[in-house]
Protein backbone atom coordinates (compact mmCIF):
# COMPACT_ATOMS: atom_id res chain seq x y z
CA UNK A 1 0.00 0.00 0.00
CA UNK A 2 1.45 3.36 -0.94
CA UNK A 3 2.48 5.93 1.60
CA UNK A 4 1.54 8.48 -0.57
CA UNK A 5 -0.87 9.23 -3.26
CA UNK A 6 0.46 9.19 -6.86
CA UNK A 7 -0.59 8.79 -10.29
CA UNK A 8 0.47 6.96 -12.97
CA UNK A 9 1.95 10.03 -14.40
CA UNK A 10 3.90 10.60 -11.37
CA UNK A 11 5.21 7.19 -11.26
CA UNK A 12 6.57 7.89 -14.49
CA UNK A 13 8.14 11.21 -13.45
CA UNK A 14 9.66 10.01 -10.54
CA UNK A 15 11.00 6.81 -11.92
CA UNK A 16 12.24 8.94 -15.03
CA UNK A 17 14.02 11.92 -11.84
CA UNK A 18 15.74 8.49 -9.67
CA UNK A 19 17.42 7.47 -13.24
CA UNK A 20 18.57 11.01 -14.20
CA UNK A 21 19.83 11.46 -10.70
CA UNK A 22 21.63 8.33 -9.94
CA UNK A 23 21.70 5.68 -12.79
CA UNK A 24 25.13 5.71 -12.30
CA UNK A 25 25.00 4.74 -8.94
CA UNK A 26 22.62 1.52 -9.50
CA UNK A 27 19.30 0.37 -8.23
CA UNK A 28 20.01 1.26 -4.53
CA UNK A 29 21.36 5.38 -5.75
CA UNK A 30 18.08 5.61 -7.49
CA UNK A 31 15.95 3.91 -4.47
CA UNK A 32 17.61 6.46 -1.81
CA UNK A 33 16.92 9.56 -4.76
CA UNK A 34 13.17 8.21 -4.97
CA UNK A 35 13.29 8.09 -0.65
CA UNK A 36 14.49 11.83 -0.79
CA UNK A 37 11.53 12.83 -3.47
CA UNK A 38 8.95 11.24 -1.19
CA UNK A 39 10.37 12.76 1.99
CA UNK A 40 9.80 16.09 0.67
CA UNK A 41 6.07 15.23 0.06
CA UNK A 42 5.66 13.80 2.99
CA UNK A 43 7.27 16.50 5.33
CA UNK A 44 5.39 19.75 5.74
CA UNK A 45 8.56 21.84 6.88
CA UNK A 46 10.78 24.04 5.96
CA UNK A 47 11.45 24.68 2.52
CA UNK A 48 8.78 22.01 1.49
CA UNK A 49 5.30 23.50 3.13
CA UNK A 50 2.41 22.98 0.74
CA UNK A 51 4.69 20.56 -1.53
CA UNK A 52 2.45 17.33 -0.92
CA UNK A 53 2.29 15.75 -4.51
CA UNK A 54 5.35 13.63 -6.40
CA UNK A 55 4.54 16.20 -9.16
CA UNK A 56 4.83 19.27 -7.29
CA UNK A 57 7.75 18.02 -5.06
CA UNK A 58 9.91 17.49 -8.70
CA UNK A 59 9.44 20.76 -10.17
CA UNK A 60 9.48 22.46 -6.82
CA UNK A 61 11.00 26.00 -8.23
CA UNK A 62 13.77 27.06 -6.24
CA UNK A 63 14.69 24.13 -4.78
CA UNK A 64 13.69 21.60 -7.19
CA UNK A 65 15.72 18.72 -8.63
CA UNK A 66 18.71 19.03 -11.23
CA UNK A 67 17.92 15.93 -13.03
CA UNK A 68 14.91 17.52 -14.73
CA UNK A 69 17.28 19.30 -16.61
CA UNK A 70 18.97 16.01 -17.97
CA UNK A 71 18.17 14.24 -21.62
CA UNK A 72 17.99 10.81 -19.11
CA UNK A 73 14.75 12.64 -17.72
CA UNK A 74 12.84 13.48 -21.16
CA UNK A 75 13.12 9.46 -21.88
CA UNK A 76 10.50 7.37 -21.20
CA UNK A 77 10.74 5.06 -17.80
CA UNK A 78 11.89 1.35 -17.82
CA UNK A 79 9.64 -1.38 -16.40
CA UNK A 80 12.73 -1.71 -14.01
CA UNK A 81 12.67 2.18 -13.24
CA UNK A 82 8.95 1.87 -12.47
CA UNK A 83 9.21 -0.70 -10.34
CA UNK A 84 12.32 0.79 -7.71
CA UNK A 85 9.76 4.27 -7.99
CA UNK A 86 6.56 2.12 -7.19
CA UNK A 87 8.92 0.17 -4.24
CA UNK A 88 9.76 4.04 -2.68
CA UNK A 89 6.07 4.42 -3.29
CA UNK A 90 4.68 1.80 -0.88
CA UNK A 91 7.76 2.82 2.03
CA UNK A 92 10.60 1.15 1.47
CA UNK A 93 13.26 2.98 2.96
CA UNK A 94 17.10 3.01 2.54
CA UNK A 95 19.92 4.71 5.03
CA UNK A 96 21.58 7.35 4.40
CA UNK A 97 18.27 8.72 2.74
CA UNK A 98 15.87 7.80 5.10
CA UNK A 99 14.77 10.71 6.70
CA UNK A 100 16.56 12.86 4.11
CA UNK A 101 15.25 15.88 2.02
CA UNK A 102 18.44 16.98 0.88
CA UNK A 103 21.01 15.41 -1.33
CA UNK A 104 23.90 16.36 -3.64
CA UNK A 105 27.08 14.54 -5.62
CA UNK A 106 30.17 16.34 -5.18
CA UNK A 107 32.86 16.79 -7.66
CA UNK A 108 35.70 14.48 -8.05
CA UNK A 109 36.37 12.56 -4.74
CA UNK A 110 35.66 14.98 -2.54
CA UNK A 111 34.03 14.73 0.91
CA UNK A 112 30.65 15.49 1.67
CA UNK A 113 30.40 18.89 3.88
CA UNK A 114 29.14 18.44 7.53
CA UNK A 115 25.44 20.51 6.70
CA UNK A 116 23.87 21.65 3.30
CA UNK A 117 21.06 23.96 3.69
CA UNK A 118 21.54 23.89 7.41
CA UNK A 119 20.60 20.47 7.69
CA UNK A 120 23.63 17.15 9.28
CA UNK A 121 24.86 15.03 7.14
CA UNK A 122 23.26 11.59 6.96
CA UNK A 123 25.80 9.49 5.10
CA UNK A 124 26.76 8.76 2.01
CA UNK A 125 26.31 6.12 -0.53
CA UNK A 126 28.98 6.42 -3.67
CA UNK A 127 29.10 9.40 -5.17
CA UNK A 128 26.06 11.35 -3.31
CA UNK A 129 25.87 12.78 0.21
CA UNK A 130 22.35 12.87 1.83
CA UNK A 131 21.18 15.14 4.42
CA UNK A 132 18.01 14.84 7.12
CA UNK A 133 16.57 17.93 9.13
CA UNK A 134 16.91 17.20 12.93
CA UNK A 135 14.49 15.48 14.93
CA UNK A 136 11.72 17.72 16.04
CA UNK A 137 12.30 19.77 12.60
CA UNK A 138 9.95 17.75 10.70
CA UNK A 139 7.92 15.43 12.54
CA UNK A 140 6.51 13.65 9.47
CA UNK A 141 9.78 12.22 8.87
CA UNK A 142 11.15 10.76 12.14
Amino acid sequence: MAIIKYTEKELDLLARLMRAEAVGEGSLGMLMVGNVVVNRAIANCLTFKNYNTIYDVIYQSPGGFGGVNSNLFYSSATTLEKKLAKRVLNGEYYYPATNALWFYAPSGNQNCVSYWYDQRLSGRYKNHCFYEPYPGVCPELH
